[in-house]
């Protein structure tokens, strides 16, 4: 029984050691400009998440499975486009290629907002679709090789928390919008916060970042 008692506090300290590092979480402003200004565009698309296929239908006077293959697009494109970024660019670039994407993707609901054809509508899918597969692989990398090794399954679960909540809100606040202001108010003010996340992204650029 003496023999045991030893064993068993060597081994109570390192765990309360470890309990405490975990509750100091520090985690770099670069990082949290990251969150913030995907929070801000993720918002922005949110507000027309619910609406797009009702534009569709009753705003371009198209169908439902119009807004199937709209979003087909994006998804196709998003997917191939961010594997061929993911093998072209340069590791120095990637502030550059996120702010790029980023372009791209505020530019998405000012198309929105002055369609006036599907075929308008689609082109602004193919444009989403680029700007997320140019923006989605550098922001990953950026991400993944800044965030505190320690707590880094915390700071992915903190981003994906902020970004599901945002557009949660934003989804029913833009359904809500548009009941009160029509599609195209709704539109402008998701390109407006997009442009917003985007200009956060330029305080990155300010900071030491790997």
């Amino acid at each position: 029984m003496k023999s045991t008692a030893p064993q068993m506090v060597a081994v109570s300290g390192p765990l309360v050691t470890k309990q405490k590092k975990v509750r100091n979480i520090k985690i770099k402003k670069g990082i949290k400009l990251l969150i913030f200004s995907d929070f801000l565009i993720y918002f922005g698309v949110g507000l027309t998440s619910p609406i797009l296929a009702v534009f569709i239908k009753d705003g371009l006077n198209s169908t439902i499975a119009m807004a199937g293959l709209a979003a087909t697009f994006f998804l196709i494109i998003r997917s191939v486009s961010q594997l061929v970024f993911s093998r072209i660019f340069n590791p120095e670039d990637r502030i550059k290629m996120i702010l790029g994407g980023a372009v791209l993707i505020v530019l998405t609901p000012f198309i929105y907002a002055f369609s006036t054809n599907i075929q308008t509508l689609f082109l602004a899918q193919v444009i989403h679709g680029l700007g997320a597969g140019l923006a989605a692989p550098a922001w990953m990398s950026l991400f993944i090789l800044n965030v505190n090794k320690k707590t880094a399954g915390f700071e992915w679960a903190l981003y994906s928390t902020i970004i599901g909540i945002g557009m949660g809100l934003a989804a029913y606040l833009g359904g809500g919008l548009v009941g009160i202001w029509g599609f195209k108010p709704v539109f402008l003010i998701s390109g407006l916060l997009a442009i917003l996340g985007m200009l956060v992204l330029f305080k990155v650029t300010k900071e030491k970042m790997k």
